[in-house]
Formats: structure tokens, C-alpha cells, sequence
């Protein structure tokens, strides 16, 4: 069952859709909503249990493809171009293969249509265990979010995720802080995050994946996989980026979708 997913719309022209990934929120893309709102009307999704969308106890990849249909429905859209990165990349491969006569194009940043091995433990892990009673600040969360995630940016990143209780929802004195997302579902549905999208395809629409140099995420082994679900993609490089490459190089992650858009 779809579930309604909080959002912002920008720009003028036809729909572009975009899908954060795992931990995010619509914010993590805003940077190339502001420079492709110029020529397309762009929907910035928070997917199910993310950011200020509504929780679910399913978490999957066909789940989260009905979600953005259901938005299409709601919004009257018929057909749309989809850019996602890392999850939201999986998430919009996921519609282009269930629902394609919904799918003009589809921009994957940085993921691969396969399975991966579990490498959000540490991160789940620290989420979980973080003691936010006596905190007073995302200072004194992220000295604490320290002891289990050693990286400053991946935790700033993390604690985005952290929102004030408001006084009349507060049960607890000591208590000011609690997770925006659904942490429980999240890291009970982890395997299904992980996992390929479903569909043996083919989805013959134009597809565009864009890979950071120094990502590990989409890899020369996976190339058969992409070819046999997505016989017209085209895989395009940026240099010097990992995983975060529409943050890291957002002017270059942007031309490249400008560019593969406008064909």
C-alpha cells in the first residue's frame, strides 16, 4: 500500500522527480534541483520513512515505486523523468521496471541494478545505540554519535536526521531530541534496501548512469546486469567524486543530466 510522501515542487517545465537516498531527505539533491528548476518542474521527494513522509512497517523496492506512482496519480502526472541517487537510484530503476509506461528517462547516480553486501552495520549500529536522553544540542548528539561512526562529515550528515520534540509531544524531561526517520523499519528492512530491484526487464527506455571514479558502487562486473535490465543505457564518469558525486562536483553532475534530458 502506497503511502503519501512529503515533497517540493520548483520550476516551470516538464516533471523531473528526485529520489534521495538511504538516510536522506529531498534536501540532499537541492543543490541540483536549483540548477535544473530553470528548465524542468522539478518534485523533490522524501521517500517512506524519510525526512517528513509518512512510516510504514514495509520497506521495499516495489513499496517505494508505488509511492512515487501513487504522487504521479496524485499530482496528475502521466509520464516523468526520474533522477535518483545511491536507494532513490534503485527506487526509480524500480518504477522504470514495474511501471514504464510511466517512465520518459531515468538518471541512476552511483548504484548498480544488484545485490550489495551489508555496509551501513556500523552506521545502523550507532544510530541505534545513541542515548539522546540529556542531550541539548546536535554537539553534545554528534560527540556522542562519535564513539560509533568516526567519520565528521557522515555523521553530520546523519544528524540531519535529528528534529526537536515539540514541548507537547514531550514524554520525557530529559528528552529534546528523537530520530525524524524510521529507524526501527529501516534497519529491520536493511536486506531489502540492499537487494537488486525486482523485474527481469528489459525497460528499453533511455537511461543514464552516472558513476563517481572513486565509488565502488557500480563496478565492471556489473555491467551485464545493467545491459540485460537496461539495454539503452549509457554509463557516464566524473572524476574525482565518490558516492557523493552530485554534492562533491554538483556543476559537472549537473550538465551531465541537462544534457542527457535534453536529447
Amino acid at each position: 500500500m502506497s503511502v503519501e510522501l512529503n515533497h517540493r515542487i520548483s520550476g516551470q517545465g516538464e516533471p523531473l522527480i528526485l529520489l534521495h537516498g538511504l538516510f536522506g531527505s529531498l534536501e540532499n539533491l537541492g543543490g541540483i534541483a536549483r540548477r535544473l528548476e530553470d528548465h524542468w518542474q522539478i518534485h523533490a521527494l522524501d521517500q517512506r520513512n524519510h525526512g517528513g513522509s509518512s512510516h510504514s512497517d514495509e520497506m521495499n523496492y516495489p513499496a517505494m515505486a508505488s509511492d512515487v506512482v501513487a504522487y504521479m496519480d496524485a499530482k496528475g502526472i502521466q509520464k516523468a523523468r526520474l533522477l535518483g541517487h545511491s536507494m532513490g537510484g534503485k527506487v526509480a530503476m524500480q518504477v522504470a521496471l514495474s511501471y514504464p509506461e510511466r517512465v520518459q528517462a531515468i538518471i541512476v547516480a552511483d548504484i548498480a541494478p544488484v545485490t550489495y553486501p551489508a555496509r551501513h552495520d556500523a552506521i545502523l549500529e550507532g544510530m541505534k545505540s545513541l542515548d539522546l536522553r540529556g542531550v541539548k544540542s546536535r554537539t553534545e548528539a554528534d560527540a556522542r554519535l562519535a564513539e560509533y561512526v568516526e567519520i565528521p562529515g557522515v555523521r553530520q550528515f546523519l544528524l540531519k536526521n535529528l528534529e526537536r520534540i515539540p514541548k507537547e509531544e514531550s514524554a520525557e524531561e530529559d528528552l529534546l531530541f528523537r530520530w525524524r526517520l524510521n529507524l526501527p523499519v529501516i534497519d529491520g528492512s536493511y536486506a531489502h534496501l540492499a537487494a537488486a530491484p525486482e523485474g527481469d526487464g528489459p525497460h528499453e527506455g533511455k537511461v543514464l548512469f552516472i558513476k563517481g571514479a572513486d565509488s565502488a558502487y557500480i563496478q565492471n562486473k556489473h555491467q551485464d546486469t545493467i545491459r540485460r535490465l537496461f539495454p539503452n543505457a549509457e554509463l557516464k564518469i566524473i572524476e574525482g567524486t565518490g558516492h557523493w558525486l552530485h554534492a562533491e562536483k554538483a556543476d559537472t553532475f549537473a550538465t551531465m543530466c541537462r544534457q542527457f534530458l535534453e536529447q
